[in-house]
């Protein structure tokens, strides 16, 4: 048994690459977030909600993503349907990016103290850090700690201003397949 992609021209290599591309960004971003979580809770705390909320949008995603791959590769995606679903994820992401960047864009990383000064700081600084109620970490508070963790949450910022761009080329090329399978259809119906 042969296993093809659809052919589907330009457009079809376009949403493979874009798949493609979205997988390896949700992974970095779930790798990133899920290590700050661990960290955090590693210390007995709650982590920040902007780090849950990226981490649960950034999975989601990856099985949306997965499934929808699997579903065009044996041609049973309905492209317009996915490109809909495709830019509800781009809102989420918009809106996670939005809440990740909102502190980060005037940071000065280089600024902040280096790793090895502030190791320990963490697990035993008392507040602002952490509330002493709900032990939950401020989110500023988290990305200031040293210079180690700015750097990654800043990636973690640009990986989802990435995924952002690659939900709406994806949304397009969706739009863009779902009219070429359309016009083909029409045209072996009038054939026919």
């Amino acid at each position: 048994m042969r296993f093809q992609a659809p052919q589907l021209g330009a457009l079809g290599v376009t949403f493979t690459v874009m798949r493609a591309s979205q997988f390896a960004c949700l992974i970095s971003v779930i790798g990133l977030c899920a290590n700050f979580i661990n960290e955090i809770a590693t210390a007995e705390h709650s982590p920040p909600s902007e780090l849950v909320g990226a981490l649960t949008v950034a999975v989601t995603a990856i099985i949306y993503v997965i499934i929808t791959y699997i579903l065009y590769y044996d041609n049973m995606l309905s492209m317009l349907t996915t490109a809909g679903l495709d830019s509800l994820l781009l809102v989420a992401s918009i809106v996670v990016a939005s809440l990740i960047g909102k502190p980060l864009s005037m940071l000065n990383c280089a600024a902040l103290p280096s790793s090895e000064w502030s190791s320990g700081l963490f697990w035993s600084t008392p507040s602002p850090i952490k509330s002493i109620i709900t032990k939950t970490i401020s989110y500023i508070s988290f990305v200031l700690l040293d210079q180690t963790t700015c750097y990654q949450i800043k990636a973690v910022w640009g990986l989802c201003i990435t995924i952002c761009l690659l939900f709406a080329f994806s949304t397009l090329a969706c739009l863009g397949l779902w009219q070429r399978i359309r016009r083909e259809t029409k045209n072996k119906d009038i054939e026919g």
